[in-house]
């Protein structure tokens, strides 16, 4: 099977250590679905900038939890290639008095409950109050030099405890169903999760297309938490997901 070309560049951006299983993954899923990798290549969808395989910066040898969410998001200043890190979002903060998160992060649904839910573990927020006066009081401390300010820091800190930040699906065309695609990239998937299997890194799985890959024996192998989309609001009150970050402290600088 030759990998279109446009498909051979984005591996470019992959870290070496990963390139012979990214390879293996695409064969697989040409095996599977013959036609999917040619459809694709000429067809539009994002993440745009050969950043299809960008979450794969991360060297394999340093992955110890492996976070899924669904797809990129819809808007192509903001799909990264990167699980929920918006190209969109600098600043985490509002620069304005009394603000809160900034617009960016506020438009990014996902990435704001997340933030919440962090302050949540952090002691900083009640889940039942986690606007207004309260929100904007952490984000005056932030703003005083107590937090990371900027999403690409967030990304670095998640990088350094081991993070592999990963979709279901690589890709997002608004004229296919996440679903549809998500499930040609189940045997890519199967081929990571099978490189990673000696490491054992703990699986978190974001919402119902994510819980799919629960299809796969090589992820019924691993050690995983399951939990709802962060769009939704009762994320921000997950214990189980306070729990796993709270201990990593990713806001405090």
């Amino acid at each position: 099977m030759t990998i279109p070309s446009p498909i051979q560049q984005a591996l470019e951006r992959a870290h070496p250590s990963w390139r012979p299983v990214l390879e293996s993954g695409l064969r697989a899923m040409a095996a599977a679905s013959p036609t999917y990798l040619a459809e694709l290549a000429v067809d539009n969808y994002l993440p745009t900038e050969l950043r299809l395989f960008a979450a794969f910066e991360q060297p394999l040898e340093r992955v110890r939890y492996v976070l899924v969410g669904e797809g990129p998001y819809p808007r192509a200043e903001s799909a990264t290639g990167v699980c929920f890190m918006d190209g969109a979002v600098g600043s985490l903060w509002s620069a304005e008095a009394g603000g809160g998160l900034s617009k960016p992060v506020n438009k990014a649904t996902s990435l704001r409950n997340f933030m919440k839910m962090l302050l949540v573990a952090d002691g900083q927020l009640e889940a039942s109050n986690s606007a207004g006066e309260a929100l904007a009081a952490c984000a005056a401390r932030a703003r005083s030099g107590a937090a990371i300010q900027t999403l690409a820091e967030m990304q670095e800190r998640l990088h350094s405890h081991g993070f592999l930040l990963l979709n279901a699906s690589l890709v997002f065309r608004p004229h296919v169903a996440p679903v549809k695609d998500a499930k040609a990239w189940l045997p890519f998937f199967d081929t990571v999760m099978q490189a990673l299997a000696v490491q054992q890194p703990k699986l978190i799985l974001w919402g119902k297309i994510a819980e799919q890959l629960n299809k796969l024996p090589s992820v019924q192998a691993l050690p995983q938490i399951v939990a709802e989309h962060p769009y939704n609001l009762s994320f921000i009150a997950n214990k189980e997901m306070q729990a796993l970050f709270g201990p990593m402290n990713l806001l405090k600088r």
